[in-house]
This record gives structure tokens, sequence and C-alpha cells, in this order.
């Protein structure tokens, strides 16, 4: 995929309690710490052409130069969260690329044949895209975000503090502002 998208730099896990995902990740895996967004706001949504009204909490935290991102959807609105999570599972949803020419990106994935399954805008301005995975090899999604300064800056942030983390205070809320 990084010869349609570029480098994969996100790890995205769809998690039915967000709490016991981090304590699993800062106790098990020694991972964190992590960066708690308690509702994501969405400007505009859509899933399969659809306008949705998702309500997601989001945890990031980074191991090295891979950021865990940890996803608990909060209400029964159709996504794709959703149907991964009514199909049974739990565990890696998609891989995230952080596009500095998101509409060139946008467009080249889909000269490539791939359809976005759900797709819009946060509040904050920020562009995504999942691509449909539904066809002769399912599986991990791929997430297209657009690299805005703000969103750039905040996960240079968060990255920042896994580098030196001690163990201490593993969970922070809420998010500091970019």
């Amino acid at each position: 995929m990084s010869r349609i998208f570029g480098p994969i730099m996100q790890n995205g896990f769809v998690v039915r309690d967000l709490d016991a995902a981090m304590r699993h990740w800062v106790e098990v895996l020694g991972v964190g710490p992590f960066y708690v967004l308690p509702r994501v706001a969405f400007a505009e949504t859509t899933y399969r052409g659809q306008s949705v009204d998702i309500e997601m909490a989001v945890a990031t935290a980074y191991s090295g130069d891979l950021q865990i991102e940890l996803v608990q959807q909060l209400n029964s609105a159709p996504s794709v969260y959703r149907a991964f999570l009514d199909a049974g599972r739990q565990g890696l949803h998609h891989v995230g690329v952080a596009s500095t020419d998101y509409a060139a990106d946008l467009a080249r994935a889909t000269a490539h044949g791939l359809t976005i399954a759900q797709g819009g805008r946060t509040q904050a301005g920020t562009g995504f895209a999942y691509f449909d995975n539904e066809g002769a090899f399912p599986g991990t999604m791929v997430e297209l975000f657009e690299a805005t300064p703000a969103l750039m800056k905040f996960f240079a942030k968060v990255q920042a503090a896994s580098r030196d983390w001690d163990g201490h205070d593993p969970i922070r809320r809420p998010v500091p502002r970019a």
C-alpha cells in the first residue's frame, strides 16, 4: 500500500472498552502515555454513501515512530467500526497514512480502484477516508487522513511524550490543544 499512499504511520484498533484497551497497552505492552479525546467532533461523515452521526472516543499513543490509535464507538450508528464489532471482531482495524496532499492522494487511491467505505471531515477540518476492504481479500482497512498542521503538531507532542515516558501518568485527559 505504501506505493499508493506513502508510509504507514498508524495502527488503528477498534475496541469495545477504551479504558480496558489502554490498560492493556500500558500494563502489558508498556506503551504510553495515551492522550484521550472523549468525543471526536465531526463536521460531516458518510458511511457507504449515507450521512451518519457517529459518536466515538479516541486514545492515541506512540511506540517509537508507530502511532497506536484506539477507537471506541459510543453509539449504534452505522460505520466501519460498528460493522467490525458486529462481525465479532475487536483489535487491529486499519492502518493510517498521513497525507500532505489529501485531494491528490484520494484521487490516486480511487484511480487504483479503491472505494471509500467511510469518509468525511472533523470539526477541526481534517479530511479522512477509509477504503473498503470487503473484496477478494478482506482484512485491515487503510485510512487516509489529511496531515493538517494542527493535527501533526498534536501527534508530535504525543510522540515526544512517549520518548522518555517513565510509566507515570499513563492516561492523559483531556487532550491538550495542539
